[in-house]
């Protein structure tokens, strides 16, 4: 059974699994079992579906209906993976320009994000599988469409992004405090993904770690930090201010 972005059932949800639909997250029975439950959650695995195993009560009351033990949210969206998308920017004789979440978690900052983005002309927003804010129509109604228009590619790892970045000759602009460097001291043109934080502890040291920059903004005034869809336009401005009017 389906309803708007949701689904339920062992076989509409198998069903929807087999069609390609984007699976945002799979809520499953704890225990459940049968032939059916176990093709159903070993495709879910082999294709990194979030799943998140409850009680029986916390379905039921997600709907008074026949659940079958499984409860499924579609993506209004769907994603892309990042190493089908850069052969295409480099195809097209562009330099790339990417936008890494390290673990954002708020809805709206995210929809507010992927609106500066697609305005800057970023090719693509790269987020991690567990732990990144939901891609619910909040986020699409906060970006004003723009996540319709701008790719998003979910990935198992963003170390391994980094890497592959990286090795295809981008550079990796870590935003973090833990520098001295401030973002007008550094080189935004050339091929670039900028990384942006959790709004709670910013970006992890392992992503820092695996930086080929890190860049700050300047702060003037006593609060010490900034909204991380505000600093996230900040740097995005600064990457078109080079890039444009340098």
């Amino acid at each position: 059974m389906k309803n708007d972005n949701r689904i339920f059932g062992l076989h509409p949800v198998l069903e929807a699994i087999e069609a390609g639909k984007t699976i945002d997250k799979l809520i499953v029975q704890k225990g459940l079992q049968g032939e059916v439950a176990t093709q159903l959650i070993k495709k879910a695995r082999n294709l990194g579906i979030q799943i998140q195993y409850v009680p029986v009560q916390k379905l039921n009351r997600l709907t008074g209906k026949n659940h079958q033990g499984v409860f499924a949210f579609l993506s209004p969206i769907d994603f892309h993976r990042i190493d089908d998308v850069l052969p295409t920017i480099y195809e097209k004789g562009e330099t790339p320009f990417f936008l890494i979440l390290d673990r954002l978690s708020d809805v709206r900052n995210f929809g507010a994000i992927a609106r500066t983005a697609e305005c800057c002309g970023v090719h693509a927003i790269i987020v991690p599988e567990r732990g990144a804010a939901a891609m619910n129509e909040d986020a699409v109604k906060t970006s004003a469409g723009a996540l319709f228009k701008i790719p998003v590619c979910r990935e198992k790892s963003l170390k391994e992004v980094i890497n592959f970045l990286q090795l295809s000759g981008v550079s990796v602009v870590c935003a973090t405090e833990k520098t001295e460097n401030t973002i007008y001291e550094t080189d935004l043109v050339k091929p670039l993904a900028i990384v942006m934080g959790n709004e709670g502890d910013g970006v992890s040291d392992e992503i820092i770690k695996k930086a080929d920059v890190l860049a700050k903004l300047p702060l003037k005034g006593e609060i010490g930090s900034l909204n991380v869809s505000v600093a996230c336009g900040a740097f995005l401005y600064e990457a078109i201010r080079q890039r444009d009017f340098s």
